[in-house]
C-alpha cells in the first residue's frame, strides 16, 4: 500500500490546471477542421457525382474541378499541420484555415453563377467559428478579407461580363453581414473567455479542495475507512493501515481481509442502538483499538464510514487531564503536608539522639521514621507525575541500548553476575520512545521484581527477552524473574495508583510505568507465567520490521 508524496499531487494539480485551460481551443479547432473537410468533400462529390444542385459549377465547370481538388488538397494539410506537432500557434492555423476558405469559397461561388448562388454564406460560418477559436484576435481582418474578396468577384464578373446582372447590393449586405458575425463572435468570445477562467479557477479551487481533503484524511491521527454496502474498501488512510497491522492489503479489497474482527462489528452495528464501543485487538499482541461507525448515502444504504481510535491515545488524553488536575491539587497541599512532616520527622530524630528513651521505645521511633519517609517517598513520586516533561521519541538499537541498562543496573544494586539475563533477536530490532522515560519504565520493572523477590528461598533471576512480533510486526520486551508472581485477584488492580500488597510501599511503581508507557504510545500488559513469576511485556507500534518469532 503506498501513499502519494503532497509535493507530487501539487506538480500533477498544475499540469491537469494547464490542461484544462487548453482543451477547448484544441477541441474547437479540430472540430472546424472536420467541418471544413466535410464542406470540401461534399462540395467535390455533389459536383462529381451529377446528383447535385445544377448550379455547382455552371459557370465555369474548370475552374470549379480545379478549385474544389486545390481546396480538398488543402484542408487535408491543415488537418496535417494540426496533428503533428505543429510549430504555428492555434490562431495562427484557424486565420490561414479561414484565408484558404475565402479564396476557395469566392472561387467556387464565382464558377458557380455568382452571389445569387448563395455560397458566400459559407464563408460567414467559417469567420464565426475562426473569430470563437482565436477569441476574437483576428475576427476584424478576416471579416474585411471575406467582404473585399466578394466586392472583388463582383467587380469583376461586372468588368468581364460573366453574368447577366449585377449583384453589388447582395455583395455590400453579405460584407456587412460578415462584420457583424465578426463583432458578434468577438462580444462572445470574450463572454466565453471570462467564463472559462471562471470554470478553471471553480475547477482548479474543487481539485485544491479535494488535494487538502485527502491529504488531511491520510495524515490524521485517528484511522478512516470507508466501505461500500458490499463492505468493500474504497479508502483507507495512514493511520487506519498502521492501526491495523499493516494489514496486505488496501483500496478495492473486502474489509474481512483487512481485519475479521472489524468486519463482525461492522456488520452487527446498528446505528438506531447506541451501543457503547467495544474494544477489540486487530491481531494478537496489537494495540486495542475502538471502532466507531457512521453511515453514508440516502437512508443510510449508501456505505459507512468506520473511525478507529487507539485506546491507549484516548486513556493517555484522560491520563494527561487527571495528572493536571493532581499536579495542582499536589502542589497546593504539598507544602502544607511537609511542614508538618518535617516537624515530626525532626522530632524523630531528636527522640533517636536522647538517652532518656527507654530501648523498647526505639521501635516506636523506627516506625515513626519508616512512615514519614514513605509519605515523603509519595509526595515526591506524585509531585513527579505532575512535572513530568513532554516525550522527546528518538530511534535507537534495542540490543545495544539493555546492554548498557543492564551492566549500570547490575552495578548499582549489587546484583550478582548472571542476575540478569539479556536475549534480543534480531540484534537490529529498532524501537522509538523517549530513552529517559524508557529507562525510567525498566528501572520501575526492575526495581519491583527485585523487591518483591524473596532471597532467603532462591537466587534472583531477571531475564530480558524481546525481538519482533509476528502478529503485528512490531518490536516487544518482555522482562520476566523468577518470583512469588501477582495474585489473580490483584490483576486488574496492579496498574491503579496507591494499590500495594507490601505495607512499605507506596503504590505508584506500576501506575507511573504504565503512565510513562502511554505517554510514549507504548503497551504495558501483565503476562501470567505457567511456571511462576512474573512477566510483563513492552509492546511498540509496528514499524515493517520482519517478524522473527
Amino acid at each position: 500500500m503506498s501513499f502519494n508524496d503532497p509535493r507530487q499531487q501539487s506538480l500533477d494539480l498544475e499540469s491537469t490546471q494547464i490542461r484544462l485551460l487548453d482543451t477547448t481551443p484544441e477541441r474547437s479547432i479540430q472540430i472546424f477542421f472536420y467541418y471544413r473537410l466535410a464542406v470540401s468533400s461534399l462540395l467535390g462529390i455533389l459536383f462529381f457525382g451529377k446528383f447535385g444542385p445544377s448550379l455547382l459549377g455552371q459557370a465555369d465547370p474548370t475552374l470549379y474541378t480545379l478549385t474544389v481538388i486545390i481546396y480538398i488538397g488543402l484542408v487535408i494539410a491543415s488537418g496535417v499541420m494540426l496533428y503533428a506537432s505543429p510549430t504555428l500557434s492555434l490562431n495562427q492555423q484557424a486565420f490561414m484555415m479561414v484565408f484558404v476558405d475565402i479564396c476557395a469559397i469566392t472561387l467556387i461561388m464565382h464558377a458557380s453563377g455568382g452571389i445569387s448562388t448563395g455560397l458566400g454564406m459559407l464563408l460567414a460560418v467559417s469567420i464565426a467559428s475562426s473569430s470563437l477559436i482565436t477569441r476574437g484576435a483576428y475576427s476584424g481582418l478576416e471579416a474585411a478579407l471575406a467582404s473585399l474578396s466578394i466586392l472583388s468577384e463582383q467587380v469583376y464578373a461586372h468588368m468581364a461580363r460573366a453574368f447577366e446582372t449585377t449583384a453589388y447590393t447582395q455583395a455590400g449586405l453579405l460584407g456587412t453581414l460578415f462584420f457583424a458575425i465578426a463583432i458578434l463572435a468577438h462580444a462572445l468570445s470574450r463572454q466565453l473567455k471570462t467564463s472559462e477562467a471562471l470554470s478553471s479557477q471553480r475547477k482548479l479551487d474543487l481539485a485544491n479542495m479535494e488535494q487538502l481533503n485527502e491529504y488531511v484524511i491520510q495524515h490524521m491521527l485517528t484511522g478512516i475507512i470507508v466501505v461500500d454496502t458490499k463492505s468493500t474498501i474504497r479508502l483507507m488512510n495512514e493511520s487506519a493501515w498502521y492501526l491495523l497491522g499493516m494489514p496486505e492489503c488496501g483500496n478495492g479489497s473486502p474489509l474481512e481481509q483487512a481485519c475479521h474482527k472489524l468486519a463482525i462489528q461492522l456488520h452487527e452495528w446498528d446505528p438506531d442502538q447506541h451501543k457503547a464501543a467495544v474494544p477489540f485487538k486487530p491481531t494478537s499482541g496489537a494495540r486495542e483499538l475502538t471502532a466507531g461507525f457512521s453511515m453514508l448515502g440516502e437512508n443510510n444504504k449508501g456505505g459507512a464510514v468506520i473511525f478507529l481510535e487507539d485506546t491507549a491515545t484516548v486513556t493517555q488524553q484522560a491520563q494527561q487531564m487527571k495528572l493536571a488536575s493532581l499536579g495542582r491539587l499536589t502542589a497546593s497541599i504539598a507544602h502544607e503536608i511537609r511542614n508538618p512532616l518535617g516537624a515530626i520527622s525532626h522530632a524523630e530524630q531528636l527522640l533517636k539522639e536522647s538517652p532518656d528513651i527507654p530501648a523498647a521505645d526505639h521501635r516506636l521511633i523506627d516506625i515513626i521514621s519508616t512512615n514519614t519517609k514513605r509519605v515523603n517517598e509519595i509526595i515526591e513520586n506524585i509531585l513527579q507525575l505532575s512535572r513530568r516533561g513532554r516525550s522527546l521519541p528518538k530511534e535507537f538499537l534495542l540490543k545495544p541500548w539493555l546492554e548498557q541498562f543492564t551492566g549500570e543496573l547490575a552495578r548499582t544494586l549489587n546484583l550478582s553476575e548472571g542476575a540478569i539475563q539479556l536475549q534480543i533477536e534480531p540484534d537490529s530490532t529498532l524501537i522509538r520512545t523517549d530513552p529517559s522515560q524508557f529507562r525510567q519504565i525498566f528501572v520501575i520493572l526492575c526495581e519491583n521484581s527485585i523487591k518483591h523477590f524473596d532471597k532467603e528461598a532462591d537466587s534472583l533471576s531477571i531475564q530480558i527477552s524481546g525481538g519482533i512480533t509476528r502478529e503485528s510486526g512490531g518490536p516487544f520486551v518482555d522482562i520476566i524473574d523468577n518470583g512469588p508472581g501477582i495474585e489473580p485477584g490483584n490483576v486488574r488492580q496492579m496498574f491503579e495508583p496507591f494499590f500495594t500488597t507490601q505495607n512499605a510501599g507506596t503504590g505508584l511503581g506500576l501506575y507511573i510505568a504504565k503512565e510513562l508507557c502511554e505517554a510514549n504510545r507504548l503497551g504495558l500488559d501483565y503476562i501470567p507465567t505457567p511456571r511462576g513469576g512474573s512477566c510483563f511485556r513492552i509492546t511498540f507500534p509496528g514499524r515493517g520490521n520482519q517478524p522473527v518469532r
